[in-house]
C-alpha cells in the first residue's frame, strides 16, 4: 500500500513539533507533500522558522515549508506565549534554519495541490486554528470534494474548553475558519482535548525517549520538558497531554483511539460560548453526522508507536 499523503497545517508550537517529527519518522505509510504554517500558538513569522528548524531537526529538508496566514478570518489573533515560551519551541537548542520558505502563499499552495491531485487524495492535517484552510476553500470552492478527510486537534466536549470555559485554543482563535470548515461537508475527525487529555506523556516515557540516542528524539524530549511546566493546575502527576501529536496517531493507527459520528458546529455568535465545537453525542438533533470525534487513545499503544517512530529519525 502506498503512503498516505498530507499536508500538514501547523503553528507550532511544541506538541505540533512531536507530530511532525512522529509523521516524517514514518515514511512508509505518510507522505508529508508539504508544511503550510499559520499564527497561532506564536506570530506566523515564528511558527514558520519553527516549522523550519523541525523538519531540518528531522533531516527531512525534502519536505517544503509555505508560511499562510497571520492572522484570523474575523478576530484579532490570540497567540499562547505563556505555554510555548517567546520562540514557540523554547527548550531545545535548535540552530537556526539555513532551509528557506517556499515563496508560494501556503493558501495557494494548499488550492494548487489539491487542484492538481487526484480527487480524494490529500488528506489536511491542522494541528493550529483552521484560517489556511477555510481560506482555501473561500479562495477556491472547488478544492472541497477533492479533501480526502481534514484530521484535526481541536474542540473538546466532555472537558469543556482550555482557553475559556467553553472553547479550545485552536478552534477559539479562528472559530470562524474552524465554522467553515466543519460545515463544508469534507469527512472531518476531530483530536479533541477529550481525547488529548488520555495521551498524557510522563518523565520515564521521555527517559526512554532520550535512550533512543537520536539527536531528534533527544530535542523533541527537550522540548517536551520545557511544555511539561505549564499545566499543574489541571493535571495532578508531572504527566501532559502531548495533543497534537493525537492527528499523527490517528493516521498511523486509527484502531486505538475511541471514536463516534457525531454532527458537530462552531458557536460563532455567543460571547460567552465563540469557539465552542457544539458535539450532539447523543444524536437528538437529527442533523446529519458530520466529524468522526475521537473520544479517547489507548495510551500505551500510542506512545510505542511514537517512541519508535520520533526514535527512528536521525
Amino acid at each position: 500500500m502506498s503512503a498516505r499523503k498530507i499536508i500538514i497545517d501547523t503553528d507550532p508550537g511544541h506538541d505540533d513539533a512531536f507530530a511532525i517529527l512522529f509523521a516524517l519518522g514514518s515514511p512508509e505509510e505518510l507522505e508529508v507533500v508539504g508544511i503550510t504554517t499559520v499564527a497561532g500558538n506564536v506570530p506566523l513569522p515564528l511558527t514558520s522558522l519553527n516549522a523550519l528548524k523541525v523538519v531540518e531537526l528531522a533531516k527531512r529538508t525534502d519536505v517544503p515549508v509555505y508560511a499562510g496566514c497571520a492572522a484570523p478570518m474575523v478576530r484579532k489573533l490570540l497567540t499562547a506565549e505563556h505555554i510555548h515560551g517567546e520562540t514557540g519551541i523554547d527548550g531545545a537548542d535548535l540552530p537556526h534554519p539555513v532551509t528557506p520558505l517556499q515563496t508560494e502563499h501556503a493558501v495557494n499552495f494548499i488550492v494548487r495541490t489539491l487542484m492538481e491531485a487526484p480527487e480524494g487524495e490529500i488528506t489536511i492535517c491542522t494541528l493550529g486554528p483552521m484560517t489556511n484552510v477555510a481560506m482555501a476553500m473561500t479562495m477556491e470552492p472547488r478544492i472541497i470534494p477533492r479533501i480526502r478527510e481534514v484530521v484535526l486537534m481541536g474542540g473538546g466536549f466532555f472537558e469543556g474548553g482550555n482557553t475559556t470555559p467553553a472553547a479550545e485554543f485552536n478552534i477559539f482563535v479562528d472559530p470562524h475558519a474552524a465554522h467553515k470548515v466543519f460545515a463544508s461537508g469534507v469527512p472531518v475527525t476531530m483530536a479533541g482535548i477529550d481525547c488529548t487529555y488520555t495521551a498524557q506523556m510522563t518523565p520515564e516515557w521521555l527517559q526512554k525517549l532520550r535512550n533512543t540516542g537520536s539527536h531528534a528524539a533527544v530535542q523533541a524530549a527537550n522540548l517536551a520538558d520545557f511544555f511539561r511546566q505549564y499545566g499543574s493546575h489541571k493535571f495532578p502527576t508531572e504527566a501532559r497531554p502531548i495533543h497534537d501529536a493525537c492527528v499523527t496517531g490517528y493516521l498511523l493507527a486509527p484502531e486505538i483511539y475511541e471514536q463516534r459520528m457525531c454532527h458537530v458546529t462552531v458557536d460563532i455568535s455567543s460571547p460567552v460560548t465563540i469557539g465552542m465545537t457544539v458535539v450532539d453525542w447523543w444524536g437528538v438533533t437529527g442533523n446529519d453526522k458530520n466529524c468522526n470525534v475521537l473520544r479517547r487513545v489507548d495510551a500505551d499503544a500510542f506512545f510505542a508507536l511514537m517512541l519508535e517512530r520520533i526514535g527512528s529519525l536521525p
